[in-house]
């Protein structure tokens, strides 16, 4: 997981592309955004991540880093 990936993707898309995305990627289809990241999984994994901020910043009223910080709690939270 790559924090600047991540928010490249928060500040330049919109949350409707992201979830094509998602389904593009899920689905072996070409995005027809880039995504950065090392394999699919990465991949995947950053645009769950942008659409999970997304989704709280609008939801929530509150800022990228303070939806980052929810993001990142819930996964150390997954891996523990």
């Amino acid at each position: 997981m790559k924090i600047p990936e991540i928010k490249r993707l928060v500040e330049n898309h919109q949350l409707e592309e992201l979830i094509q995305a998602e389904e593009d990627l899920v689905n072996e289809k070409d995005l027809d955004i880039t995504v950065n990241g090392e394999d699919e999984g990465e991949q995947l994994t950053h645009i769950f991540a942008a659409i999970f901020i997304i989704n709280k910043m609008n939801d929530d009223q509150v800022d990228f880093k303070t939806a980052l910080r929810e993001y990142t709690g819930k996964v150390r939270e997954s891996i523990n």
